[in-house]
Parts: structure tokens; sequence; C-alpha cells
């Protein structure tokens, strides 16, 4: 039987990233990413907002674009999977963990000053999508040539496939 481990956030970074390296010189970056959902309360009517912060691991190629261009407050999706996990406190409290290990990421909003991530593939399996990129301004045009009427006409022409 297949199965699918498949996690999408979409929110905003909660802290700069940290990263490092391991003594085999692969990069790692470690962030939270923050989440928001709203509800109504059913007794009083009130709007409840709900925030929960997520870990997110990063590897290789996709830990150092992180690393460079996430910043606390920055608006992000993100693809990855589950991975469980325990330690055990200085108290000697075992814990459980769950982090995100992250495939994909993608950064949300404006440039900020930012330059752009080019888009980048490490094996196959860490990919790492550009950040939106505001479009440049059409030169000016003058008289529109007759086509026939397709009902695309009103279509950028700047669509990436």
């Amino acid at each position: 039987m297949a199965s699918v481990n498949k996690v999408i956030l979409v929110g905003n970074c909660g802290r700069d990233p940290e990263i490092r390296y391991l003594p085999s010189g692969q990069a790692v970056a470690n962030v939270s990413i923050a989440t928001s959902s709203r509800r109504k309360d059913k007794n009083t009517g009130e709007s409840i907002e709900d925030t929960q912060g997520h870990r997110v691991t990063f590897y290789d190629r996709l830990a150092e674009i992180a690393g460079e261009y996430l910043k606390k407050g920055r608006p992000a999706y993100i693809e990855g999977r589950l991975k469980y996990g325990k330690y055990t406190d200085q108290a000697g409290v075992e814990k459980n963990t769950v982090d995100i290990i992250a495939t994909e990421l993608q950064l949300l909003g404006g440039r900020e000053g930012m330059g752009a991530p080019s888009e980048g593939e490490d094996g196959g399996q860490r990919r790492a999508a550009p950040a939106a990129r505001p479009s440049a301004p059409a030169p000016a045009r003058t008289a529109p040539a007759a086509r026939p009427a397709s009902g695309f006409d009103d279509m950028d022409d700047d669509i990436p496939f």
C-alpha cells in the first residue's frame, strides 16, 4: 500500500534561520514558521485567532537559500515531510518532537530590498523556487494589432510554462 507524508505550510518566519554545517560539509538551517487560523467562539460569537509554531529544517542548497533569504516576519510557502523524534531534557524528562523536513521553499511577498534566489535542484530532491518578483512595467504600445477574439486577450504574456 502506498503512503504519503507531505506537509504544506504558508506562514511567516518566526525567527531568523540558524544555519550550521555538519562535519561532512552539509548545510543545515533551522527556522520556525508561524501559521494562524481564525474561528468563531460558539458561546460568545467572538473571533478567535489560533497561532501555531512549526519547526522546519532545511538541508543542503535549500538550507543555504533559507539562511540567506528567510528573515523574521517574512512570509513563505514550504513543502516537506513530518519527522518525529524524542530527546531527554536536562531534568531527565523524555520529550517528543515534531519537525518538518523541507523539500521546497518559495518566498512570498515583496523583495524587500533583497535579490531573489535562483531556482535550483539538488539530486531532484530539494527545490527552491524563486521569490515572487514584481513584473516589469510594460512598454507603451501604439494601436494593438488586429487579432481574432480568442478569450485570452487579457492574459499576460509572462506565463512561465
